[in-house]
């Protein structure tokens, strides 16, 4: 969020996109999320304007890091409505933090969990990273038993994703290439672990606990399932009747738009019939739910699918809706590759 003085600016710029854009907005929201970065850094007071002035949700989740979290700041999002939070633990081994940078340490990653049960919270997600520099298959093993300690209704787990060119790729280049001959058995590592303690695999890279309720990432959700959304910042990205509008990332020309009152500077693309039965497709496929093919028509290559269902990667199945997609446990594990080659040319 920059300096903290800018924090009051910034925020008068979110609530005022959000005027603009609030005839987008059914009359019940389903979802609102707060992230994309790291929105406990905001001044409080500031925050406590945000999330006051937010429409109500059935799910509203904030991300936090676990040094941001205090007894207050976890009074501050009980009392602006939030009922779920992210807390971006990524790991419990204070080396491998220092390696990502990370200010948070395994000890205020659990205080961060005791304060924000203390507070009734009752949805908790955790994020961890694996593939990281000088990880072994031992740390992240031991980073799952340390979470699954803290007994998260829901976990995402991602793999470690280093931008060529840049300073961290630079410094951990040859590290960064060994570990990708490992990740495959990461992946595998952290399905078993959290699948053998009683989670949901439901996403690729998500797992909740099977209850009643359902623990999914709802708002998560509705990107995988192709619902639109509304997305307000610097660089947000909006999924609204066919059209795909992308916030530009210049923070100077956003706050300045605003002020002014008129909309964000930003890009449109239109998003066409085809490009949305493969979005469907693509996305569709990394839950653990089928996909309608009627939803996905020609954007399916049956060719690709024939042979993929004698390889034991897909399976297809039949009700009273019409013929249903997913992907095996086998395909699962081979994920984006299988997906691709569905894909029609």
């Amino acid at each position: 969020m920059g300096r903290r003085e800018e924090h009051g600016s910034y925020v008068a710029a979110l609530l005022a996109e959000l005027e603009l854009a609030r005839a987008c907005l059914t009359r019940e929201l389903e979802t609102v999320f707060v992230g994309g970065g790291t929105p406990t850094f905001t001044e409080p007071r500031e925050l406590a304007r945000l999330l006051g002035a937010l429409p109500a949700a059935d799910e509203v989740t904030v991300e936090a890091n676990p040094e941001t979290v205090t007894p207050e700041l976890v009074e501050l999002l009980v009392a602006g409505g939030v009922t779920r939070v992210s807390l971006g633990v990524q790991s419990f081994q204070p080396r491998l933090l220092d390696v990502l940078e990370r200010r948070a340490t395994p000890e205020s990653a659990r205080r961060a969990v005791l304060a924000i049960r203390d507070s009734g919270f009752d949805n908790l997600s955790l994020d961890l990273i694996y593939g990281i520099p000088g990880q072994t298959t031992s740390d992240l093993r031991c980073d799952l038993e340390a979470a699954l300690a803290l007994e998260p209704e829901h976990l995402s787990c991602y793999e470690l994703e280093a931008k060529p060119g840049t300073r961290f790729t630079h410094a951990h280049g040859a590290e960064l290439a060994r570990q990708a001959d490992v990740l495959e058995g990461y992946f595998e590592l952290v399905v078993e672990t959290l699948t053998d303690a009683g989670y949901r695999w439901y996403e690729t890279a998500n797992f909740c606990r099977a209850e009643e309720r359902d623990l999914r990432a709802q708002h998560n959700l509705g990107y995988w399932l192709g619902h639109d959304y509304l997305g307000i910042g610097v660089g947000a990205v909006s999924t609204i009747a066919g059209e795909r509008r992308r916030n530009l990332p210049s923070l100077a020309r956003y706050l300045a738009a605003l002020a002014a009152g008129e909309p964000p500077p930003h890009e449109v693309e239109p998003i066409d019939d085809e490009t949305h039965r493969r979005e469907l497709l693509l996305l569709g496929l990394r839950l653990d739910e089928p996909v309608a093919l009627g939803a996905v028509g020609d954007a399916l290559d049956l060719a690709a699918l024939a042979r993929l269902e004698t390889l034991g990667l897909v399976e297809r199945t039949a009700n009273g809706r019409g013929e249903e997609l997913r992907l095996t446990r086998r395909g699962r594990f081979l994920g984006g590759g299988v997906t691709a080659e569905l894909l029609s040319a």
